[in-house]
């Protein structure tokens, strides 16, 4: 498997982004990927979403340290994704509280996404705004600007919770997959153009696939919409993108 990402800063925000995104080996079977949306009328959001990708690599990393004692230890991958959300909440409320936070200093989105390496079994689940693509199968998630925020949900029960989660997507083969932030709707033609073609920016982002052969294929991508067609993202955008070689 192939694995691009990229990240950038829209062109309406000028001091931060707040868009985050995330990838490591979840043990040795699995890959972890995520990305995050701070709330820009919240407080700080860039250190919100960074906050939830730092905590999400602490979780692979005692992950790999458990998978060295016990090496077989092969989980359920409904069960492991939400072992994961469980862990990444409990986090979030101690830093929360160790800190002195407010709510509105942690609300961020995320769509994170658990593969497994060998069976090519996957699962999706988005907690607020976003956009998915399994396949060739578009997901958007959309709460009319009113989105869902991790934040929201530290003081909940966790089993209803999670029982309560319906932005769930699972597939059980890995062809083309992509994971973005809600930034994906928001290219506008706002630079100079060299081309009046039209472009689908969200298909040429993860369904076309010049440049597959180099790490950098998002990035390049992206610099083609911005100098050949003028196109730049508004809003802070951060997309991962899973194809299979």
């Amino acid at each position: 498997m192939n694995i691009y990402s990229t990240i950038r800063i829209g062109d309406y925000h000028q001091n931060n982004c707040e868009d985050h995104l995330y990838i490591n080996e979840y043990g040795k079977n699995m890959i972890l990927c995520a990305v995050m949306d701070g709330c820009t009328t919240a407080m700080e959001s860039h250190f919100a979403s960074t906050l939830v990708g730092k905590i999400l690599k602490k979780i692979c990393i005692e992950k790999g340290y458990k998978d060295f004692i016990d090496p077989d230890n092969l989980e359920d991958i409904d069960e492991t994704l939400k072992s994961i959300l469980k862990n990444l909440l409990i986090e979030l409320k101690n830093i929360k509280n160790a800190l002195m936070l407010d709510t509105k200093e942690l609300l961020t989105t995320m769509l994170i996404m658990l593969i497994n390496k060998k069976s090519e079994e996957g699962l999706i689940l988005a907690i607020g705004d976003g956009f998915a693509i399994v396949n060739g199968n578009k997901h958007e998630f959309d709460h009319d600007n009113k989105p869902d925020y991790l934040g929201f949900h530290l003081s909940e029960d966790f089993e209803k919770l999670y029982d309560s989660l319906e932005q769930k997507i699972k597939f059980n083969k890995i062809s083309d997959i992509s994971i973005a932030t809600d930034g994906i709707f928001t290219f506008e033609k706002v630079k100079p153009a060299k081309s009046n073609e039209d472009i689908d920016t969200i298909d040429f982002l993860t369904i076309e696939n010049t440049n597959q052969d180099q790490d950098e294929m998002l990035t390049l991508k992206l610099k083609k919409l911005e100098h050949k067609y003028g196109l730049v993202p508004t809003d802070d955008f951060s997309i991962i993108r899973i194809i299979k070689k």
